[in-house]
């Protein structure tokens, strides 16, 4: 959801205890395994898990940053190649909304699961902290800047616990079912708010610190519906685009201004099928945008997108409508045109882009007699005008540059014309470019560190509305677990 009305406290005491308390482990482990000389890990021979769980995860991670983790043979998989490896990327296919990759099993194994049970069972719990820091010529805010809209603050971003099972969807023979649940943490609840999950914490109190439960849902996959179909109900992240509000899926840390704006997650059914290898369409009704289904706001929304991905995987065309009703101004009642286009160059470059067109009906004049709802803007409308039709477009290129195995550049060039403010609470045209530089330890520990200029070209559009100009220095480190 926009954030744009909204001021905060940079830290209160207890909220800076839990950052100091929720980071302190990540931001060791980092420096420690850059700094230290990890022992070798025994011979395959003597390759025996510890007994204890302390003893199983401190193993898992002295393997991992020693890159002397064993590797199983490759893992079972339908259809066509991936085109990228992960990391250093954080997809290793051109991915697609809605629903888990159909014909990619799951074999990833995480250090705290690891710990449990040997990373035994298909039911996962694993999650990351994300500790920021950036440094920003704006005074307070540098919203629309996402995700870190505190200037030159030092923040606990996002504290993330999954609880999940992957539905096989390999295999042709019989259904399977998955789940997923999320707790939720940081000041990133800012943007992943729906109105009617606890979103009094932000509409009514404001908070810089929030708890969301953001994805909630299950999976049944049957495997006879083409070449296999994945029935989605429940609530999850809205699904055209590039970005998302998980941090580790997203290229660089910063969210393109393109994406700060957009809808964020939805509640509803939604069915993704395999067509052929190349072909994968996907249709489903929600109740609108960031909105419980149990809240005025909510109505019968639809929602259909085709992807296609040529023979050589080289490129993916992903097109979708979002959301689609009346557009009757309502709580993030958005409508939604996206298109995404992903394209490899050789073995280590490709660019991913992505174009919308958004509107609502009926805004309410920021000059008139109806106010707008709260926790929404208004809308900039011709005098007289009680409301009006506000709509906006955007668009966004990621050029990234595989190093290493490790290591990509990633560098993003950004436009969104909010043409009567009502995303961002000013009716200006922004453009952004950003450099980031995204270094792996292990497959546990991701640090981004970016360096961003924004501009708005009609009017003040940054540190609420003082200035045209904004540059931010910026990091984040994500600690998996």
């Amino acid at each position: 959801m926009s954030v744009a009305g909204y001021t905060g406290f940079r830290l209160s005491s207890s909220s800076s205890r839990v950052v100091r308390m929720l980071t302190l482990f990540a931001l060791t482990a980092a420096f420690s395994a850059v700094s230290q000389q990890l022992p070798d890990a025994p011979s395959t021979a003597q390759n025996i898990a510890p007994k204890g769980f302390f003893s199983r995860w401190a193993k898992f991670y002295r393997e991992d940053w020693n890159g002397t983790a064993g590797s199983g043979p490759a893992p079972p998989r339908r259809g066509l190649p991936s085109p990228l490896s992960s990391p250093p990327f954080p997809n290793v296919d051109w991915s697609y909304g809605g629903s888990p990759t159909l014909g990619e099993a799951d074999t990833n194994v995480y250090p705290l699961m690891t710990a449990i049970n040997g990373a035994s069972s298909r039911t996962k719990i694993y999650g990351w902290i994300e500790p920021t820091v950036n440094f920003s010529t704006s005074r307070d805010r540098n919203y629309p800047t996402a995700n870190d809209i505190y200037s030159n603050s030092f923040e606990l971003n996002q504290a993330v616990v999954y609880i999940e099972r992957l539905p096989d969807s390999v295999q042709r023979d019989h259904i399977d079912w998955g789940f997923h649940l999320t707790g939720f943490y940081g000041t990133d609840y800012r943007s992943t708010t729906d109105k009617g999950y606890f979103s009094q914490q932000l509409i009514n109190n404001d908070k810089q610190y929030g708890f969301d439960p953001v994805l909630e849902y299950v999976d049944i996959y049957f495997p006879h519906v083409a070449k296999g179909m994945n029935l989605r109900a429940g609530r999850y992240i809205s699904i055209p685009g590039i970005e998302a509000q998980l941090t580790p899926n997203n290229y660089v840390f910063s969210h393109s201004l393109l994406y700060a704006v957009d809808p964020f997650t939805d509640t509803g059914v939604l069915a993704t099928i395999q067509v052929t290898d190349q072909l994968v369409v996907q249709a489903g009704v929600s109740g609108s945008h960031d909105v419980a289904l149990w809240t005025a706001d909510a109505k019968p929304s639809f929602t259909g997108c085709v992807s296609y991905t040529t023979k050589s995987v080289n490129d993916n065309v992903y097109l979708c409508a979002n959301g689609i009703n009346d557009g009757k101004y309502a709580f993030n009642n958005l409508q939604m045109y996206d298109g995404t286009w992903y394209h490899k160059i050789g073995s280590t470059w490709h660019i991913a882009t992505e174009a919308y067109v958004m509107y609502q009906r009926d805004v309410p004049n920021v000059n008139g007699p109806i106010a707008p709802e709260k926790g929404t803007n208004g809308a900039n409308c011709r005098t007289g005008l009680n409301s009006c039709l506000a709509p906006e477009w955007a668009v966004v290129n990621y050029l990234n540059k595989q190093l290493s195995p490790h290591d990509f550049l990633s560098f993003r060039s950004d436009f969104l014309n909010d043409k009567k403010g009502q995303r961002t609470g000013y009716a200006t045209r922004y453009s952004e470019g950003t450099v980031m530089l995204s270094h792996w330890i292990g497959s546990t520990i991701q640090i981004r560190p970016e360096a961003r200029f924004d501009h708005s070209w009609d009017k003040n559009g940054y540190d609420k509305g003082t200035r045209r100009n904004q540059f931010t220095v910026a990091t984040d480190i994500i600690f998996h677990f």
